[in-house]
């Protein structure tokens, strides 16, 4: 059913799109009625089948994922495509996991289309540093803790930690720091924070498939990290927050402690 508060998805227009971190709820409505609408959805390998089942009937599913290590498609190639399809009359909606603006090169993507005098609309989603924290039970901000969050990424363009990165600043400025994908440098990462003078032994909380039936939360600290994912045998997506925001795990765990089954001695484990 058509709400006239939402906006109409015209021909020729570029969506762009955030899907949130993964849980089909944490669409926001407007999402949810552009997949409704668009001609073309045009989606990161982030972006699961449980929300592409809410692409209208006819609507072309076009994959355009890119992840590290892996056959990627060119970002230059994703832009020309979306320019195409749009200048071809097409809805095109432009879905990436997360938010477009929070490390999902959607400000690229946005240019290439103002250059191209393509119109756009941007969809903000739910980001992963805040609603997937949310899932594995860590608030990025607690007034018993901080009043800053600083969200950093653990790779350059060339798939290192970011040189330009000033890690010592960051060591002393934030109290809790996020790090989207950063897990297969964590343990660079976090010799550069203890240099930079964070306690080894602060809390670190790697949340993996955030928000999917799969997730999965490691808990360390900064000088075990590298070794505790290694152990854990967790991969990519994961998120990795440095704080004592993490230590609130214990008792904000809520999808571990009410929603996913666990037996009856997993239960009682979780409640001591």
């Amino acid at each position: 059913m058509a709400h006239d508060f939402l906006p109409e998805f015209r021909p020729g227009w570029v969506w762009l799109a955030g899907a949130g971190p993964g849980d089909p709820a944490l669409l926001t409505l407007g999402v949810h009625d552009a997949l409704r609408q668009a001609d073309v959805v045009v989606h990161d390998a982030l972006v699961g089948g449980d929300i592409l089942r809410f692409a209208r009937p006819g609507a072309v599913l076009e994959y355009a994922g890119k992840r590290g290590g892996r056959p990627s498609c060119r970002q230059a190639d994703i832009t020309t495509r979306l320019i195409d399809l749009a200048r071809a009359g097409k809805r095109v909606l432009r879905l990436k996991g997360g938010d477009p603006f929070m490390f999902g090169r959607g400000g690229e993507e946005a240019q290439a289309l103002a250059g191209a005098g393509i119109p756009f609309r941007v969809l903000p989603g739910v980001t992963a540093g805040i609603g997937g924290l949310a899932y594995g039970g860590v608030p990025v901000t607690h007034r018993d803790f901080n009043s800053a969050v600083t969200f950093v990424t653990g790779h350059d363009a060339g798939g290192e930690v970011p040189d330009a990165l000033d890690w010592a600043a960051i060591a002393r400025g934030a109290p809790v720091i996020v790090v989207y994908m950063g897990l297969g440098k964590i343990g660079v990462i976090a010799e550069r924070l203890i240099a930079g003078g964070r306690p080894a032994g602060e809390p670190v909380a790697i949340v993996a498939d955030a928000s999917l039936p799969s997730q999965r939360v490691v808990e360390t600290t900064l000088a075990d990290a590298a070794r505790a994912v290694a152990e854990a045998g967790i991969g990519a997506p994961a998120l990795i927050v440095v704080g004592e925001v993490v230590r609130l795990r214990r008792e904000l765990d809520w999808l571990g402690r009410y929603v996913v089954p666990a037996s009856p001695e997993e239960a009682e484990r979780r409640r001591a």
